[in-house]
């Protein structure tokens, strides 16, 4: 969840006994549940159940409302534990260098064959679409089995290595951090033979190296203009320095082509430039003003490279800055990249369920100003409104600039905090608040459509 404004935190108990309106509406409602997780506190499963639970207060009769859930990962964290555990597939705990160097425990999937798939060529988060009614609950997706004879998918989170939150405030430098670990778990994945395609979730990163430190775990050397060979796990800064790309001892299953990499990830991130990596986010993971232009300096060196050595042009290419430049070193590597979302759309053909429904609920850990740059809550929101279909978002917090989600298509939005409270209270509560936020919209719901105008 993203930080909470010191609110209300009184909620009414989940275990109360539910008060249904008195009159339903006339005309059964198809209502659909997209929401993404509330970071910290709420997964995104948890939070699809929660808005569900507070719309059955309300509306407990199935021929009333039929629910169905569709719960998103965006590639960030949670991202491969939600694949696996959507295929019934295996997580594969591993030790690898952390963003600040340090040892940290990761994992990477393999996705296996139960509850779903998808088609080859996406990258998408592989979730259940979830039906319900007061009876039954049933797991399907529109797609063909995640595993296919061709070979097993494995799927990476590179927020499990490199990830901001494994880097302590005090340790905030993202001139240093390194994406190492992200080439150790692409490498523990291609050194099984049975995997022939691997998904990796770009997202919540706290390093800004380009993806210069998973290529050197893959067996990459960067070297300066004598032929030294830069410091491995040196972090973004040490670009600048950057003359040469040495491929020839990259992983032989990539060499060779047997291995084809896909990658989910925020399509409006680029590497270089004002909307680049280092002066968007560099400040956001701890750098100063010298250290954005040192690691904008460095950025631009490395895509120069690139593209004259490698003919990859990558400084501007859409999704190249993702995750902190991430994006542009998987182009290196032939990777293929994908928004996020769209990746998730194609997958689960989420398409045919707004065609078919007459309210959409999402929600995310925070609405503001920048939720239209991608975010699921204006991502899920775009696609209801081409078939005309009303959106409510639910938010741990309401920031500044929100009321820019109107033109992104979300026809109302509320925090689920209404009076003041502390931040560990609010994570702690958030269930609660989230299923009284949830049933608070859908009484609203009916009183618009109970109404005489």
């Amino acid at each position: 969840m993203q930080p909470l404004l010191r609110t209300n935190l009184a909620p009414r108990s989940n275990h109360r006994r539910p008060t249904p309106v008195n009159q339903p509406p006339s005309t059964p409602l198809k209502i659909l549940i997209a929401p993404s997780g509330f970071k910290g506190s709420l997964s995104p499963h948890e939070v699809a159940d929660c808005i569900e639970t507070g719309i059955r207060r309300v509306i407990p009769s199935a021929t009333a409302a039929v629910v169905r859930k569709v719960p998103l990962a965006d590639g960030g964290e949670g991202f491969a534990q939600a694949l696996v555990a959507a295929t019934k597939g295996e997580l594969r705990p591993l030790t690898v260098t952390g963003p600040t160097g340090e040892p940290v425990r990761s994992h990477y999937g393999v996705l296996g064959s139960g509850g779903g798939g998808g088609r080859k060529d996406s990258a998408a988060a592989l979730l259940p679409v979830v039906e319900t009614d007061t009876s039954t609950t049933t797991t399907t997706t529109a797609a063909a089995a995640s595993n296919s004879a061709g070979g097993k998918t494995a799927v990476i989170e590179m927020a499990t290595a490199a990830g901001l939150s494994l880097v302590p405030p005090s340790a905030r430098d993202p001139t240093l951090t390194t994406t190492y670990g992200v080439g150790q778990l692409l490498a523990a994945a291609l050194d099984d033979s049975a995997v022939s395609r691997i998904l990796v979730g770009c997202g919540d990163s706290g390093t800004s190296d380009g993806g210069a430190g998973m290529l050197q775990a893959l067996g990459a050397k960067l070297l300066d203009a004598a032929g030294r060979e830069l410091p491995h796990a040196s972090g973004g800064a040490a670009l600048v320095r950057l003359a040469r790309i040495d491929l020839s001892g990259l992983h032989p299953r990539l060499r060779d082509g047997e291995v084809r990499i896909e990658v989910a990830c925020n399509w409006r991130n680029v590497l270089c430039g004002d909307a680049g990596v280092a002066r968007v986010y560099g400040p956001q993971k701890g750098a100063s003003e010298a250290q954005v232009e040192l690691l904008s300096a460095a950025l631009d060196n490395f895509a120069a490279v690139v593209e004259r050595q490698l003919g990859y042009a990558v400084a501007h290419t859409p999704g190249g800055g993702a995750s902190g430049g991430l994006g542009a070193g998987l182009l290196v590597l032939g990777a293929r990249l994908r928004p996020r979302y769209e990746a998730v759309m194609e997958w689960f053909a989420i398409g045919d369920l707004f065609a078919d429904c007459t309210l959409v609920f999402t929600a995310e850990g925070g609405i503001d100003g920048q939720t239209p740059q991608g975010k699921i809550p204006a991502e899920v929101a775009g696609r209801a409104k081409k078939y005309g279909i009303p959106v409510i978002a639910l938010a741990g917090t309401v920031g500044r600039g929100a009321d820019v989600n109107y033109g992104a298509g979300i026809d109302a939005y509320t925090s689920i905090l209404q009076r003041p409270g502390s931040l560990d209270e609010a994570v702690a509560q958030a269930e609660e608040l989230l299923v009284d936020a949830a049933e608070g919209a859908m009484r609203t719901v009916l009183v618009g459509l109970a109404m005489r105008v």
